[in-house]
């Protein structure tokens, strides 16, 4: 399965999360390690589901980049 991240730099670290396994989520201190944190929070995140019983979830979400004229 390919689920869609968002990851966001803010002023001292980076995170990143997944619309589709709501509380997955990851901090870092660079992309490069939120991303590879983020690929292990969405590893352990199915396990936990799976381990409950449940099937986890189809990935839904998909972004697009809107262009708009700066005022």
């Amino acid at each position: 399965m390919k689920y869609m991240v968002v990851v966001e730099k803010g002023p001292a670290s980076w995170g990143a999360y997944v619309p589709d396994l709501p509380g997955c989520v990851a901090a870092g201190d660079s992309r490069d390690e939120v991303l590879s944190l983020i690929h292990e929070a969405i590893e352990f995140h199915l396990e936990g589901l799976r381990e409950d019983g449940e099937a986890p979830p189809a990935p839904h979400s998909s972004s697009e980049f809107v262009e708009v004229t700066a005022a």
